[in-house]
């Protein structure tokens, strides 16, 4: 057998840099059920990670820590049978808790081992996804969907008991022993809400909280003596009170924590920035999930005024008007497992893209998003406590991924909307041209050329017009999702007077005036062959049927509609209906 290429870090992971390092990779990746074209109902495509995950072309992208990863892939097998057998206790560990007959017990149990013994050979899935598995499993069998309920509602209550306590209150809320340099009331609101920041942090990471009896308040005072005076990651993110305030993704941990974690979102709140809570979507032992904000009655007191949707395929103009109605949203993550990029769902990817900063709870997710060598495209403060320490780190997005904002991108469309307008104004007609451009596999650049050879030529032929051609407003770092928003506002502005779509003819034509004939992959094509024109045409129609002037003009609009709907994140793509 070959031997695999060493590596040293899990970013340096390139598909096709080696034919060896490739096969095991697509190996990894299946048996992980994390592959997009095996299973692309439910795994993110490429474009869909790249919202989270900043990736290069060719770029891997693997949903654990280095470390893990390299004991999988050198098979060191001591280190890597002790995290396997670790996922065995929490197994036996869950089934314990059912409290059912021993014969019950003892066929779970014995169902899961037949599994287990599968992962533990092979060495090649990750613990994570062997207990999302084995979880399954057990929860199908035992049939009921929430066996820590009542755990996680005793947690929450110590914890909002604390929050109430009026001698817990007033230590955490004494004024700070600082030496506050603020010339200004605004000014010294902001530091006191950097401190209240840091406090609410520091307590929402220490578990004996709700986890003990009791807790003294000299406890408290260290607490916030040692570690709350100051988190500078917090500035550094949210920099002074005169820094536009931001959209903030949240990322909880574990009951108990997570009223201490309203009460930072809260704080959050009445700092001016909105916020969007991503909670588990089904049981992942002690985890927050979507379902405790209807059955929990102080989660759902705590969550009074948040927008909650159950929408797991938010689009991106659906999130954006939420975000534009609500300063709180609260939306599913998709997940029953750890965070996991590769099957979170389409809303929680869009949060991550549309937000600035991420803030991410507990050891668990410091591992996934601090321990690996993969960068991110936004900045995530992790806080978590090491024995008994509390950490707060900032991992910066990548350097050299750029975000386009809501209102970047309305800017833009505004002012396509004004040179439309002014042409209107001289007399001229407004034309919007609808084309295939990212529909056909690696031909975006010759797409593009079709397009700006053809529309020059029609500029020459036609009087008087003022024709829109996207390809000529596409900026780098623009996916899909960025440009049907633009284009969208573009096409409903009330301004076009024909909208053409891309025939065969033109494509013929296109080639003609590029002194080149027609490839065989591009004969027989037009606009209905992208799902991106398909979903323009609803617009059309949507637009003509607000006003009826406006002319549509190429293949017939029941031609389209045999395509789906555009990919998350693609330019376009060419799927059928089934």
């Amino acid at each position: 057998m070959s031997q695999l290429p060493p590596l040293e870090r899990v970013s340096d992971i390139r598909m096709s840099s080696d034919p060896v390092l490739e096969a095991w990779l697509y190996h990894f990746l299946t048996e992980n059920n994390i592959e997009y074209l095996l299973n692309p109902s439910i795994v993110a495509s490429p474009e869909q990670l790249r919202f989270m995950a900043a990736l290069e072309d060719d770029q891997v992208y693997l949903p654990c820590d280095d470390t893990l990863f390299f004991l999988i892939y050198r098979q060191e097998a001591a280190e890597l049978s002790e995290e396997y057998l670790q996922v065995w206790r929490f197994v036996t560990g869950l089934v314990q808790t059912y409290n059912m007959r021993d014969e019950d017990s003892q066929r779970i149990l014995a169902l899961c081992r037949y599994r287990f013994n599968l992962f533990f050979a092979e060495r090649t899935v990750l613990p994570s996804r062997m207990v999302k598995r084995l979880l399954s499993i057990v929860l199908t069998q035992c049939g009921d969907p929430d066996p820590f309920r009542e755990k996680k509602r005793l947690f929450n209550a110590k914890a909002a008991e604390f929050l109430s306590n009026l001698e817990y209150r007033a230590i955490r809320e004494s004024c700070p022993s600082l030496n506050l340099a603020c010339e200004t009331i605004p000014r010294m609101r902001w530091e006191l809400y950097m401190a209240e920041m840091s406090r609410l942090l520091v307590l929402s990471t220490l578990t004996t909280i709700w986890n003990e009896a009791s807790i003294s308040p000299d406890s408290i005072r260290n607490e916030l003596d040692v570690f709350g005076k100051e988190c500078a990651c917090i500035r550094d993110i949210f920099g002074d009170e005169d820094t536009p305030r931001k959209k903030v993704l949240y990322i909880p941990d574990v009951a108990g924590a997570f009223m201490l974690d309203l009460a930072v979102l809260h704080s959050l709140l009445r700092q001016g920035h909105q916020v969007v809570l991503a909670l588990k979507d089904a049981f992942y032992f002690d985890s927050p999930t979507i379902l405790d904000v209807e059955n929990e009655a102080l989660v759902k007191k705590a969550l009074a005024g948040a927008h909650v949707t159950h929408n797991e395929h938010l689009s991106k103009n659906e999130l954006l008007r939420l975000l534009r109605e609500h300063q709180f949203v609260v939306i599913s993550d998709g997940l029953s497992e750890l965070l996991n990029l590769y099957r979170a769902s389409v809303s929680f990817a869009r949060a991550w893209k549309e937000c600035d900063v991420v803030i991410a709870k507990g050891r668990r997710n410091r591992k996934l998003l601090l321990g690996t060598s993969h960068e991110f495209t936004r900045d995530i403060i992790c806080c978590w406590r090491e024995d008994g320490v509390f950490n707060i780190k900032l991992k910066p997005r990548a350097a050299w991924v750029r975000q386009f904002p809501e209102q970047e991108i309305v800017e833009q469309a505004r002012a396509i909307v004004e040179k439309m307008r002014r042409a209107r104004d001289d007399g001229k007609t407004v034309m919007f041209y609808s084309a295939i451009i990212g529909s056909l596999p690696g031909q975006t650049k010759v797409a593009v050329q079709l397009v700006n050879a053809f529309v020059a030529s029609l500029r020459e032929r036609l009087d008087n017009t003022f024709i829109v051609n996207p390809a000529e407003y596409f900026e780098e770092g623009m996916d899909g999702d960025d440009l049907m928003f633009m284009w969208e506002y573009v096409q409903r502005s009330g301004l076009l007077d024909v909208w053409r779509f891309q025939t065969v003819e033109d494509i013929e034509k296109s080639f003609a005036l590029l002194d080149r004939k027609v490839p065989s992959v591009w004969s027989g094509k037009d606009s209905t062959f992208s799902t991106g024109c398909t979903k323009e045409m609803r617009i059309a129609l949507e637009v003509q049927a607000v006003h009826p002037e406006l002319q549509i003009i190429g293949p017939s609009a029941e031609k389209f509609f045999r395509r789906r709907d555009y990919g998350v994140g693609k330019y376009f793509d060419a799927t059928l209906k089934a």
